[in-house]
């Protein structure tokens, strides 16, 4: 499918002040981590792969096709760092796997028998409704 290790050397990360409780811890550490991922110009993924993942994640990408991602639920850094690289590689795992066509179902004899015997039953009770032929 892809190299993990390749694809998290493409990965750039910001730190980013976190918001929420942690009173002033908070307010002086950059522990909300921010992943960005371009996914045009990424060099492990086909071209295949790549329209997949823009027709699957069009609504998690920016107009340059860069998918943004953030963690912030930690007070440590590494933690966040680490969480946002887990789920970075299952989303994209995710939306690599290709979808199987439906192949559909055919009716069987047994069921065209029954249909048509039972068209005929109505068929045959609807005649009855006619007036009978004059000769």
């Amino acid at each position: 499918m892809f190299d993990e290790s390749l694809l998290l050397n493409e990965l750039k990360f910001k730190a980013i002040r976190s918001s929420g409780a942690g009173g002033q811890h908070v307010n002086k550490t950059a522990s909300k981590i921010e992943l960005m991922f371009d996914v045009e110009h990424s060099a492990v993924l086909t071209e295949d792969q790549k329209q997949r993942l823009k027709s699957n994640l069009q609504s998690k990408l920016s107009k340059a096709f860069i998918l943004i991602m953030q963690c912030g639920e930690s007070r440590s850094q590494h933690k966040n760092k680490a969480l946002i690289i887990s789920r970075f590689l299952e989303l994209i795992k995710l939306n690599l796997i290709e979808e199987k066509e439906r192949i559909p179902t055919k009716t069987t004899k047994a069921a065209k028998k029954k249909r048509l015997a039972n068209k005929r039953k109505k068929a045959e009770k609807k005649s009855y409704r006619k007036p009978p032929p004059i000769d």
